[in-house]
C-alpha cells in the first residue's frame, strides 16, 4: 500500500517553529499543505490506486481530494487511520461539520465524535496500526490501496518519521516494527 502523510497543516507550521501546541483544533492545510497535496496528486498519478482509505481530520481529507478527483475515486473515510490523540489539533470536527465542508464527501457512517476523548497512548495506537496492517494484508488489492494519514499513525505502523507530504510504500503482510522509537524530528 502507498502512505501518504497530509500537507503541511496550520499547526504544523506553528510548532515547528516553536515546539509549543498553538491551540489549533483540526487544523487546515496552509499555502504550502496545499502545493504538497497538488504535488501528491501528480506523483500518485501513475499509480494503479483503486481505493483512497482517508483520516477524517480536515487536514488528510483536503490531502487526499486532489488525488481523488485526478483518479476519480471516492474517499473511504475510517478514523481507524487517524492521528494519535495527543494536541490540541487532535481534537477533530463533528460528523456533520465535516459534511458541511466536504460534501462530495460520504460520512454517513462516521460517528458524531469520532476521536478519542483523553489523550492516546502510544500502545494503543501502535495496536490500532496493527489491526488495520492485518486488515489491508487480507485484502487481494491491498497494492492499490492509498492511505492518507498521519506522523503518529504512520510512525506506528512503520517504526519511521515521515515528513508533510511524504509518500512511503508498505508492504502489510510483512510484520511491523517491533520497537516504536515515539520521536518526532
Amino acid at each position: 500500500m502507498i502512505l501518504l502523510r497530509h500537507g503541511q497543516s496550520e499547526f504544523n507550521l506553528l510548532f515547528t517553529q516553536t515546539r509549543k501546541d498553538p491551540g489549533i483544533v483540526d487544523p487546515v492545510l496552509t499555502p504550502l499543505g496545499h502545493e504538497q497535496a497538488a504535488e501528491a496528486a501528480v506523483a500518485l498519478a501513475g499509480e494503479d490506486i483503486r481505493r483512497i482509505v482517508v483520516s477524517p481530520y480536515r487536514r488528510a481529507i483536503q490531502t487526499a481530494l486532489p488525488t481523488a478527483l485526478r483518479l476519480g475515486l471516492p474517499l473511504t473515510i475510517t478514523p481507524v487511520v487517524r492521528e494519535r490523540y495527543a494536541f490540541t489539533c487532535d481534537i477533530g470536527s463533528p460528523r456533520t461539520a465535516l459534511v458541511a465542508c466536504f460534501p462530495e464527501v460520504d460520512f454517513t457512517h462516521l460517528e458524531e465524535v469520532w476521536w478519542p476523548p483523553v489523550e492516546e497512548p502510544a500502545d494503543q495506537v501502535e495496536g490500532r496500526a496493527n489491526l488495520f496492517r492485518a486488515e489491508m494484508a487480507a485484502l487481494d488489492d491491498w497494492a492499490h490501496t492509498l492511505v492518507v494519514s498521519h506522523w503518529g499513525f504512520i510512525m506506528a505502523l512503520t517504526g519511521l518519521s515521515v515528513t508533510n507530504g511524504q509518500i512511503l510504500r508498505v508492504d502489510p503482510t510483512v510484520p511491523g516494527p517491533a520497537l516504536v522509537p515515539w520521536k518526532h524530528h
